[in-house]
């Protein structure tokens, strides 16, 4: 028994392995979570073009010296004004979501760019904040995500059935006079804390596949709503713990390594989950 729970345990043996689980299940459960709503509601191009305005607030952490710390914070006040900027711009009227997203994303990670650029490893520092580094967390950023991470999940506890409504029931929140413009605002803010929380273990760039592959999977295979958290939520820890074995015994990227596991789970649903599966619609059509 000894034997075949060697190369099990092996990786954990290492503190920063066992750092990198906690913060890989932490973040797979709430991303996955808040991602269900991002999946539902269309709104993987606005969850995307967050997760990369926000670079202007990494590169002032960066430049200022604030570590770990400073990055959250100037992160997550970006994040936070990013998603509102963007709800103001379509609020008007004038232009639609999909463009107000796209000028907002373009202009502030082109800022972003160029703040890290003034400061000289361009290369390296623009990689580091883009692909993350999840076994390297610290104690305090575990904590930290730990934190946020149930701060986000309680806000959506506490506001789930009007949130529900306001997202995918439009006239029955107007009949129930629900502020929705106050819902909207807070899940963009909700959506933006997710993508803040997580960057400090996949960066910019992989996070979205958290955030998206996840909920994407977990909506192959059910229709209800909670149950599709739910199984969001268990994909996304799942992805986490696998992908860092293959990251060890692999010897490749952590954060690659998780991702890939994540799409290898929603090609499985894609094609064999039952009645909504590509093989199962086929054999329908052949019956």
């Amino acid at each position: 028994m000894g034997n075949l729970l060697a190369p099990l345990l092996e990786p954990f043996a290492f503190p920063f392995m066992v750092r990198a689980l906690l913060a890989v299940l932490l973040i797979g459960i709430v991303s996955s979570t808040v991602g269900t709503f991002v999946v539902l509601r269309g709104m993987a191009f606005f969850g995307d073009a967050l997760a990369h305005a926000i670079l202007p607030g990494l590169a002032v952490g960066y430049l200022l010296g604030g570590g770990a710390a400073a990055f959250f914070w100037w992160g997550l006040g970006t994040a936070a004004l990013t998603a509102l900027a963007i709800g103001l711009i379509t609020e008007q009227g004038e232009v639609k979501e999909d463009t107000a997203i796209g000028i907002v994303f373009t202009g502030m990670f082109a800022l972003g760019v160029a703040m890290i650029s003034s400061g000289g490893s361009y290369a390296v520092d623009l990689a580091h904040l883009l692909f993350g580094n999840i076994l390297g967390v610290s104690t305090d950023q575990i904590w930290r995500i730990a934190l946020f991470g149930l701060i986000i999940l309680l806000t959506m506890a506490a506001f789930f059935k009007e949130l529900v409504i306001v997202a995918f029931e439009p006239i029955l929140a107007a009949t129930l006079r629900l502020p929705t413009r106050a819902l909207h605002y807070l899940q963009l803010l909700l959506i933006a804390a997710t993508i803040v929380v997580s960057l400090q273990a996949v960066g910019v760039a992989l996070m979205m596949a958290l955030l998206i592959t996840p909920p994407a999977t977990a909506s192959l295979l059910t229709t209800r709503l909670k149950p599709m958290m739910a199984l969001a939520a268990l994909v996304g820890a799942v992805s986490g713990i696998l992908g860092l074995y293959l990251s060890y015994y692999l010897g490749i990227a952590s954060g690659a390594a998780i991702v890939l596991v994540s799409t290898a789970f929603f090609i499985l649903a894609f094609f064999f989950a039952p009645q909504r599966g590509w093989l199962w619609r086929q054999r329908r059509l052949i019956a």
